[in-house]
């Protein structure tokens, strides 16, 4: 299973925010959307960055309240590590681990974004594919 099968089943919807929206309002989208890292871009299709959960809480313990003030420029990551549409589960579950991150933006061939895929979007991708190799043999053991 690759990146653009989980994404036609979990669509390509990406939230993204403007480099120069106020934190606070960037920690009330994560919030009220539910999710844990949101992209950064000022069209929606080139990513200038991505703000996680986890880059607010270590830069407010650092700096205090006062930092929700600031944009979301002041503390998004610039370098921003994505995969392709082609990238395998295996792939990213090796990425993932490695790199020590939850979410992946995903680009397409001219390196815009098209997706998002987070841990439980792989999880979830690798479960799937168990379940279908356990089905298939269950099916050869029973018909053999």
């Amino acid at each position: 299973m690759n990146v653009a099968r989980i994404l036609n089943v979990k669509g390509n919807t990406v939230i993204h925010v403007a480099p120069d929206l106020r934190l606070a309002e960037a920690v009330a989208l994560l919030r009220d959307k539910r999710i844990g890292a949101v992209i950064v871009s000022g069209d929606g299709r080139h990513i200038d960055g991505i703000l996680s959960e986890r880059d607010v809480v270590h830069r407010l313990a650092d700096n205090g309240p006062a930092l929700l003030a600031e944009p979301v420029s002041a503390i998004m990551v610039r370098t921003v590590i994505t995969c392709g549409l082609d990238d395998t589960v295996a792939e990213l579950m090796g990425m993932m681990t490695q790199r020590r991150f939850r979410h992946l933006p995903v680009v397409d061939g001219q390196g815009l974004l098209c997706g998002m895929i987070s841990i439980g979007d792989v999880v979830k991708a690798r479960l799937d594919e168990i379940e279908s190799e356990a089905e298939s043999l269950r099916e050869y053991i029973t018909t053999s």
